[in-house]
């Protein structure tokens, strides 16, 4: 009869174990169900500031005019922070963001602009509304994303 006890010994260890490994599976797969959501969430944000930075350079050009819009943007991004910013170089413009509330050099998420657009500035989360102007200096056109509080 002593072998029966170590063998069941064993045999809870082995299934504490097992236990472990499967909690530890499934609460990596529920992070990675809640992840995916909010990275089309960001990108389908930039493709929305992008895509009304595309109508203020369209009416820019047009009527020679500064055009603004306030964008509405959320305060968060399921329940985390997020950030976007205008950059270019020379032969491009976009839209970028990430999750978090620093800004580092990489953003996870790119949406572009025309291509002859001077685009500058920032936003982030829970800083209330943003505003998007376009005006034309010259011929260049320039786009500039500020938070709505900083025009005051």
């Amino acid at each position: 009869m002593p072998s029966v006890a170590p063998s069941h010994i064993y045999a809870l260890f082995a299934l504490i174990a097992v236990s472990t490994i499967l909690v530890s599976a499934f609460s990596a797969y529920a992070v990675t169900l809640r992840t995916i959501p909010e990275k089309e969430q960001l990108e389908n944000l930039l493709n929305h500031i992008a895509s009304k930075g595309y109508e203020l350079v369209t009416l820019a050009i047009a009527t020679n005019a500064t055009s603004r819009t306030i964008l509405q943007l959320p305060s968060t991004i399921g329940n985390k922070q997020y950030w976007a910013r205008l950059r270019n170089e020379d032969s491009r413009a976009w839209v970028e963001g990430a999750l978090g509330s620093t800004q580092e050099d990489s953003a996870n998420s790119r949406s572009y602009l025309p291509k002859s657009v001077l685009a500058r500035g920032k936003c982030t989360s829970n800083s209330g509304p943003a505003v998007l102007e376009c005006y034309l200096n010259g011929s260049t056109i320039h786009l500039h994303l500020f938070l709505w509080r900083e025009s005051m």
